[in-house]
């Protein structure tokens, strides 16, 4: 497993189809994510710690590290 750690990822709304790439935090998970487009909140789907893990397209980096997220 590699050391790097990916702090982008592009996280797609699952209602309007807006993507975006955003730069992730290192020290805890976003949980809400709200699309700029439509400014619907995102939560995670089941059995995620945060929306990058469910919309994006790299896990959040606790999830890269295997490391307990913020749930």
């Amino acid at each position: 497993m590699s050391d790097t750690i990916i702090l982008k990822s592009t996280i797609t709304c699952p209602v309007c189809g807006h993507v975006k790439e955003e730069t992730m935090a290192t020290d805890a998970c976003q949980y809400f994510y709200a699309c700029e487009n439509c400014k619907t909140v995102l939560k995670p789907l089941a059995g995620d710690c945060c929306g990058f893990c469910s919309y994006g397209t790299v896990k959040c980096p606790p999830k890269q590290m295997n490391e307990l997220c913020c749930v």
